[in-house]
């Protein structure tokens, strides 16, 4: 395989930045921003206020920081936090529900990743002083592990308006949620706009190779910040990552329709292939997950892949996960596909 250009389909992390993002970093203005003197990290702070209809935003390295100073700000130790049965905060985020804000995860399976207001308002403790209360809802849109899945609005609104009647903040892990709002076709401040806070990432489909954003209130933005210091999030030169981001925002999220395309073609091809089994209707956006019949090895398909050229994820014994993205083209996604055909037919 030495020298020989690899197909990386393993995540959306992996793109390398544009070359206009380069010359953004090479040239960014910068300051301290833990002193909140960096200019470059200030304008792009601003912009996804602007864009996501809030009062402020801040800078994070990571989404799991970004979501866990969410769950911090809206809860208190002792309390549940109502989040989807695979959800990246439950699965991903190394158990910090408990380990920094003292809760505890309340998971609640939905289809397709999905949750309802109907099944959310069933997991919503009692009000008596036994029994641990509930503190937040914790929703994912686009829904990474199953399969990239889109929240509608409709089912987002009901859930808005239950969550107030009841009392509860709603936080969005929105990780990929400029993903979800390509796919419905409305702006993310439309999609989120009943969110007391919103993550979501410049580092996956958006190509940045640094960076997260939370955004909510003022009051709860100038709480967020202890919050990323405690996590050891206060970085100081960080309009270097920041330029970065900026193009991000400002320029990559026009063409994910095209990374959708992608996904949808090679999720066809595998609905062709004897040896798979894929729920097309699952696969809105950017990635697609499918399962090998007959107990199939996924890591030894994923090895096979590899010996082509084309990184690929073993997310279980026998279910394989592709994620499309900037630095895989429709070319490459031909070549995957032949691939794949050879593999599972």
């Amino acid at each position: 395989m030495q020298g020989k250009r690899l197909i990386d389909l393993r995540s959306d992390t992996v793109t390398r930045p544009t070359p206009a993002m380069y010359a953004a970093m090479a040239s960014a203005e910068v300051g301290d921003d833990v002193y909140g003197e960096d200019p470059t990290v200030n304008r792009l702070e601003q912009r996804a206020a602007e864009i996501f209809g809030r009062e402020a935003a801040i800078f994070v390295p990571t989404g799991t920081m970004g979501n866990q100073i969410a769950i911090r700000l809206h809860t208190q130790h002792g309390q549940e936090v109502i989040c989807e049965a695979r959800s990246h905060v439950l699965d991903w985020e190394m158990a910090m529900v408990s380990a920094f804000s003292g809760c505890l995860p309340r998971a609640v399976a939905g289809d397709r990743g999905v949750l309802t207001w109907e099944a959310i308002k069933k997991a919503i403790a009692p009000k008596i002083y036994y029994r641990a209360a509930t503190g937040l809802i914790s929703l994912e849109n686009t829904h990474n592990m199953a399969g990239g899945t889109v929240t509608p609005l409709p089912v987002l609104r009901e859930v808005w308006q239950g969550a107030r009647e009841a009392g509860l903040p709603v936080h969005l892990d929105g990780a990929r949620v400029f993903n979800a709002a390509t796919a419905l076709g409305v702006s993310v401040a439309e999609l989120t706009s009943g969110f007391d806070t919103v993550m979501f990432c410049l580092s996956k489909g958006l190509g940045a190779p640094v960076g997260s954003i939370l955004v909510g209130s003022r009051e709860a933005i100038d709480r967020a910040r202890i919050y990323r210091k405690a996590l050891g999030g206060g970085m100081r030169q960080a309009g270097v990552l920041a330029a970065a981001g900026l193009i991000a925002l400002e320029e990559m999220t026009a063409r994910l329709a095209e990374d959708h395309a992608n996904a949808r073609f090679l999720a066809e091809t595998v609905a062709k292939c004897s040896a798979a089994e894929i729920d097309l209707a699952a696969v809105q956006t950017n990635i697609v997950i499918f399962a090998l019949r007959n107990k199939g090895d996924a890591p030894v398909l994923v090895a096979r892949l590899k010996e082509k050229g084309i990184l690929s994820s073993a997310i279980g014994p026998d279910h394989v996960r592709l994620v499309t993205h900037y630095d895989v083209s429709r070319a490459d996604c031909d070549v995957c596909a032949t691939a794949l055909v050879a593999l599972l037919s």
